[in-house]
C-alpha cells in the first residue's frame, strides 16, 4: 500500500536552496544514465530474448 505526504507548503518547492537544487540534478542524472544502461542491455538482446520477457525493438524506443 502506498502512502502520499500531502501535508507540504505550497512554499515549500519554490526556496532555491543550492543542496537540494544539486540532489535534484544529481537524481536527474542517475536516472538518466539507468534508463541510458537498460536501453543498452535491451538493444544488445536478440528479438528471441526480447520476445521471451514480453518486449520488441520498438518498445525499447518507447522506454
Amino acid at each position: 500500500m502506498a502512502v502520499f505526504d500531502t501535508s507540504r507548503a505550497l512554499t515549500e518547492g519554490a526556496r532555491l536552496n543550492p543542496v537540494s537544487l544539486f540532489g535534484r540534478v544529481f537524481g536527474a542524472v542517475l536516472a538518466w544514465n539507468d534508463r541510458r544502461v537498460t536501453r543498452n542491455a535491451l538493444n544488445a538482446l536478440s528479438a528471441r530474448e526480447l520476445s521471451d520477457i514480453g518486449l520488441s525493438r520498438g518498445d525499447i524506443a518507447r522506454m
